[in-house]
């Protein structure tokens, strides 16, 4: 069995930062692409920015220049700073894998639990 742990969410105030970090664990043979994904209520699930193997970034056009996707291979961490942070940022955010199990063959995509933050003056 696989695990994704997230950790590191929290209120800021606007113009704040805060850093997530999201760490798997468990049977791991092999974890390709991490990412971050995030739900504000009402609205569908989004994704932030992803991180290959071999650190190469995607970001959604609302947070580029202003958060930092970047992962520990050795940990199979995948962290998430997040500067200037505005209001229309809060949401509960969602870390992702995708991790091959030992002995398999295949790829499967793996969810965290999701971790709120809240950015409020």
């Amino acid at each position: 069995q696989v695990q994704l742990v997230e950790s590191g969410g929290g209120l800021v105030q606007p113009g704040g930062s805060l850093r997530l970090s999201c760490a798997a664990s468990g049977s791991i043979g092999s974890v390709a692409t991490m990412g971050w994904y995030r739900q504000a209520p009402g609205k569908q699930r989004e994704l932030v920015a992803t991180i290959t193997k071999r650190l190469s970034t995607n970001y959604a056009d609302s947070v580029k220049g202003r958060f930092t996707v970047s992962r520990d291979n050795a940990k199979n961490t995948v962290y998430l700073q997040m500067n200037s942070l505005k209001p229309e940022d809060t949401a509960i955010y969602y870390c992702s894998a995708q991790i091959r199990i030992i002995l398999a063959t295949r790829y499967n995509d793996y969810w965290g639990q999701g971790t709120q933050v809240t950015v409020s003056s």
